[in-house]
């Protein structure tokens, strides 16, 4: 084994923060938990845990238009988390930041306001690595109004082919929805020149964060992204609760995705007038609770490194493909350049989800399937793959049980 492989960076202790996660300290199948399967739902450390539980014992109320003590404190702690998320982001106002449930809602939010101004044979670019709640929304618009979606391809080693992508655009190009990171191979997109290219044609652009938010900082003042969705759960925050960011002017042009209180400044009975962006995105009363234990998991990573982080992710993932690669009937799929720390493989005459069962018996947790990317899966010939996927609290002892438990269950399935 290189030696590079044999520590995490002088900045980062990952055994000390796996102390933060008491789920981590506990037996499955009488084996110690080796949690990999972060890309689907990361773990949460016992500050998210403790935060979310404490708002509602001490301070719980509806948000925003009480005026008594419990909803201005709730309030304030509700929009404090906006505005962690907006520093997440680097967005220039927190009022850029739009509450979800999750990335799903954030893209569909997106879809449908686009959506009422897209005409028969207008384009919107996708691409080939796409999770399908970034491919859904987009086809709700080619059946319901005649759009058309363009694919871009990625090569044979998981890159999209940027010249695909530029000669993707053209006159009746409208809008841009591409991956930031993909959920199946961990392949980053160049985001910022993909970028460029869009706004060169005019043309606004999101990117779909999921991954990539989880596992390197990232600016969107810099990137200059239109719109960026992230979810909660894969920060090491709560379930049903994500984020959209848009540009101001953006907000301001989109028509509302859903109706009902919160987000009106009046209603009569011939008028409505809409309420200001975040709000008018907010319709109802928000999931309070996920939102601040979300604002707690981003202060949480926020303290630490996160540079050393994404390094010490990266060693485990090149450790990891190192032991797979001595296998000659293990493919990976995606071994782009600078790649993040996910690694998607199959094993030739292997159902996935055999080897998944087997490596559970072990204590070894990863995901086996489609990952919810059937087009990038038709595209290398998989019906299915083993992932597994890493995040700050896992360690070189996690791979090593990685390891064991995938040749045991290679040997019993062989």
């Amino acid at each position: 084994m290189s030696a590079s492989f044999l520590q995490a960076p002088a900045s980062f202790d990952p055994f000390a923060l796996r102390s933060e996660f008491s789920v981590l300290r506990r037996k499955v199948n009488g084996f110690a938990l080796t949690y990999l399967d972060s890309a689907a739902s990361a773990q949460k450390p016992d500050c998210v845990i403790d935060g979310m539980a404490g708002q509602m014992r001490s301070s719980y109320a509806n948000v925003h238009r009480g005026l008594h003590t419990m909803a201005n404190e709730t309030t304030e702690t509700f929009e404090g988390a906006r505005k962690t998320i907006a520093r997440f982001l680097n967005a220039q106002n927190s009022d850029e930041i739009i509450f979800t449930s999750g990335t799903t809602e954030a893209i569909n939010l997106v879809a449908s306001g686009i959506g009422a101004d897209l005409q028969e044979g207008d384009e919107i670019i996708l691409s080939q690595m796409e999770h399908h709640s970034n491919i859904v929304p987009w086809h709700f618009l080619r059946t319901r109004k005649g759009v058309v979606l363009k694919w871009v391809d990625v090569l044979d080693n998981g890159q999209l082919d940027m010249q695909a992508y530029k000669d993707a655009f053209g006159p009746k190009t409208r809008f841009v929805a591409i991956t930031h990171m993909s959920n199946v191979t961990g392949v980053v997109t160049d985001a910022a020149k993909l970028v460029s290219i869009a706004h060169a044609h005019d043309v606004p652009i999101l990117l779909d964060g999921s991954q990539a938010a989880v596992h390197f900082p990232v600016d969107v003042q810099a990137l200059d992204v239109d719109f960026y969705a992230m979810t909660g759960h894969k920060l090491y925050g709560p379930t049903g609760i994500g984020a959209l960011y848009g540009k101001a002017n953006r907000l301001d042009a989109l028509r509302p995705y859903q109706g009902g209180g919160e987000m009106i400044e009046s209603v009569s009975k011939d008028k409505i007038v809409y309420g200001l962006p975040p709000h008018r995105f907010e319709a109802g009363t928000p999931p309070i609770i996920e939102a601040i234990g979300l604002g707690i998991a981003l202060d949480w990573l926020m303290a630490l490194d996160r540079i050393a982080i994404a390094e010490h992710e990266n060693l485990l993932a090149a450790r990891t493909t190192e032991g797979l690669k001595r296998y000659n009937d293990v493919r990976i799929i995606g071994e782009a350049p600078n790649k993040g720390a996910i690694i998607s493989f199959d094993v030739r005459g292997m159902h996935a989800h055999d080897l998944a069962q087997l490596m559970d018996r072990y204590g070894v947790a990863v995901r086996a399937g489609n990952h919810c990317a059937e087009p990038l899966m038709r595209r290398f010939g998989a019906t299915s793959t083993c992932r597994a996927s890493f995040a700050a609290y896992n360690t070189e002892d996690d791979v090593d049980r990685f390891l064991q438990a995938f040749a045991k269950a290679r040997t019993f399935l062989s």
